[in-house]
């Protein structure tokens, strides 16, 4: 489990194609307590460390989590959020998030308002009935709260402090993004739609 509160931002040092395995290997923040099969997200993708030596983990990544989520267009020198799993004890600062994608969101616009910004975020048609306003989002593994909710998409607000230690500041209109939508908010809808179709 994770709680969307990225840690920092690791850069890809190489991306490697094997037997139906592709190992992507990350400088990290930090290696510091870290131990072979640990789960970290990797711009919201739950990703299990294999091997790691001078600050650079390796993941071995199938090809089902590269077609679904952005890491299938991860380049070489790109930076990732980076979050280690949550451990028992720890501050859940946003909210829990399981490192599962369910979709990719597309950004339809990006506008910096003084030092912080207002994104809108295209969400694809399956997804869109568990996005509410004040509700939460999961963004490449940040964990932001909706804003405004409309038709096809939503908005989200931005702070200084979460542009700084993110890339989203970096993402740009026409950018895929990777989505997770909380699961308290999934069950509830699943749950209702059940509901009424036995009515």
């Amino acid at each position: 489990m994770f709680t969307g509160i990225v840690q920092g931002k690791g850069v890809i040092t190489s991306i490697e194609s094997g037997n139906e395995i592709t190992t992507l290997r990350i400088q990290v923040p930090s290696t510091e307590g870290l131990s072979i099969g640990a789960s970290i997200s990797i711009d919201g993708v739950c990703l299990t460390a294999t091997t790691f030596s001078d600050g650079i983990v390796s993941f071995d990544v199938i090809p089902e989590t590269l077609e679904k989520t952005t890491l299938g267009h991860l380049e070489q020198g790109q930076q990732v959020n980076v979050e280690r799993s949550l451990r028992y004890g720890d501050e859940v600062g946003g909210h829990l998030l399981s490192g599962h994608i369910i979709g990719r969101g597309l950004i339809n616009k990006a506008d910096r308002i003084g030092d912080g910004a207002q994104y809108t975020i295209m969400a694809p048609p399956d997804i869109r009935k568990y996005i509410v306003s004040k509700g939460y989002v999961g963004i490449d593994g940040i964990s932001l709260t909706i804003g405004d909710v409309c038709e096809d998409g939503f908005d989200l607000h931005l702070i200084p402090e979460t542009i700084r230690l993110t890339t989203i500041g970096d993402k740009q209109v026409g950018d895929a993004v990777n989505l997770e939508i909380d699961s308290t908010t999934m069950m509830v809808v699943e749950t209702v739609e059940r509901m009424m179709k036995e009515e």
